[in-house]
């Protein structure tokens, strides 16, 4: 009985090694680190008003689609933060 006990307790101690495992963040959507296109600019000493209202209104466009990006980012990067301290 002493040596079944004691093959038990070797047992059950040699079955509780630990692994080390390392979590690796996971890494960002290509989308969300693509840099944002530079503003456009108006060309010329004489423009046209119609023309500088059509550059204003791509560069509104464009400035609203980069900070949709960067709103997309900072959410994914807390979501993303969050689940991975969760998990220590």
């Amino acid at each position: 009985m002493k040596y079944v006990s004691l093959l038990l307790v070797l047992f059950l101690v040699a079955c509780s090694t630990t692994v080390p495992v390392r979590q690796k963040f996971p890494d960002v959507p290509k989308a969300l680190i693509e840099k944002c296109e530079n503003l456009k600019k108006v060309e010329g000493d004489r423009v046209a008003i119609t023309e500088m209202l059509k550059v204003i209104v791509q560069n509104y466009g464009m400035y609203y689609e980069c900070a949709a990006k960067v709103d997309g980012w900072q959410e994914w990067y807390t979501d993303q933060k969050k689940i991975y301290e969760s998990v220590k």
